[in-house]
């Protein structure tokens, strides 16, 4: 992708703007384009807004103010290099954009005199110096700025100093003011639901940059695993119409679909379950479900008033399915059959044991019942779950070499 085509505005050249340094020259200018908003509601604070290229706040015209608690000035947390690199890393690659404003304020109380004629020049005020309160401070949008600068300073200056940022500015807001609108900024945003984010990180991955992204940072079995879910949601026996996915009513599902994906990522980190085709590891999946089945098959029949195929066993059979993979490719038995799962793991579900909330000791079916006859949800941390696994891991057939 042409990232120059980002920083061009249809039928306008930006090559070389008014308010942009010749070239080799990164003197931070301080002339800008706006559109002139309102007050704000809770100060006498003007508001301005437009697009500003990167080179107008690199690498001198901006400071962020960080939280400094020997002084207790400032407000913002400091900022994680590894998103940072990230995000610079991805606009170099082109797969991602920077569409949102960043947040900005001059605190120079004289700032709101400086808009004229529809540009906000802040060499007309503090007699044309580059003081700390003529600077940008960001409110909001570190990130998406040291990302630039890093571009800047390491890759290609004269391309990236370029790169339109679209931004809304206060103008002669306080520090306090700024710390107000961090917080309101902050606070009130709510992030996207996991099973949403996994919903549309699947749709995405059918971009193939999309998912040569994700298979750079080791995030590309989300996507395997949401098609698995939803697989075995249509098709399985034991799991069809049980699986709640984004923006569905509870009805007669009994898990969260983000759970169910996050339990499978030790499961395809497993060299052979992850050489395997989709379908296989479909199949493999559907028979190991149903193997379970015919062992506790109660809890299938009533899966609302037992844990198995709630978070807790569920995160906890799909640990032990690993080991169960291996036990039965050393036995030679077929990995796409039910009854392999069940001749392993008959012995293991049926003397599992533990005590329920009522201190009684329940075995097999009883053990998944729900609280408080069972004794499944006793073991929902994650140090619980640990035990867990390895109660059954311990009572799994042990593989014998030849």
């Amino acid at each position: 992708m042409n990232i120059v085509s980002h920083i061009e505005t249809e039928g306008v050249s930006m090559a070389r703007p008014s308010f942009m340094p010749p070239t080799g020259a990164f003197i931070p200018p301080v002339a800008v384009p706006v559109v002139l908003g309102p007050k704000l509601i809770r100060a006498d604070v003007l508001i301005v807004c437009g697009f500003i290229p990167a080179g107008a706040l690199i690498p001198d015209n901006y400071h962020i103010p960080l939280l400094d608690p020997r002084t207790g000035r400032g407000y913002q947390r400091p900022p994680q290099e590894a998103r940072v690199n990230e995000l610079a890393y991805d606009l170099r690659k082109g797969r991602v954009d920077l569409p949102t404003s960043v947040l900005l304020n001059v605190r120079n109380r004289d700032a709101r005199r400086a808009v004229h004629d529809g540009v906000l020049d802040l060499g007309s005020v503090a007699g044309g110096q580059p003081t700390a309160d003529n600077k940008f401070y960001v409110v909001d949008g570190q990130h998406r700025i040291l990302a630039l600068k890093k571009l800047i300073e390491e890759f290609d200056a004269e391309l990236w100093s370029k790169y339109m940022i679209p931004f809304t500015c206060m103008l002669g807001g306080s520090e306090d003011q700024e710390m107000d609108q961090f917080y309101i900024v902050n606070s009130k945003a709510k992030s996207v639901r996991t099973d949403l984010a996994y919903e549309l990180l699947s749709r995405r991955a059918q971009d193939p940059d999309v998912m040569e992204a994700l298979a750079e940072r080791g995030q590309d079995w989300q996507v395997h695993a949401q098609s698995i879910v939803k697989r075995l949601n249509e098709d399985s026996p034991a799991w069809r119409g049980r699986i709640r996915f984004a923006a569905m009513e509870k009805g007669n599902t009994i898990m969260p679909s983000a759970s169910m994906v996050g339990s499978l990522k030790q499961v395809l980190g497993l060299p052979y379950f992850r050489a395997l085709a989709p379908d296989q590891q479909v199949k493999i999946l559907d028979a190991y479900w149903r193997g379970v089945r015919l062992v506790l098959s109660e809890a299938f029949d009533e899966p609302s008033e037992f844990s198995l195929q709630k978070g807790v066993g569920v995160i906890v059979m799909h640990t032990v399915l690993m080991q169960v993979i291996e036990i039965a490719r050393s036995m030679g038995l077929a990995l796409s059959e039910p009854e392999t799962y069940e001749r392993v793991l008959k012995t293991a579900l049926e003397e599992l044991q533990g005590e329920n909330k009522d201190a009684d000791m329940v075995q097999g079916l009883d053990f998944w019942r729900a609280a408080p006859l069972g004794a499944a949800g006793s073991y929902s941390s994650s140090a619980g779950r640990r035990v867990l696994i390895a109660k059954i891991q311990n009572r799994l057939p042990k593989i014998t070499i030849q």
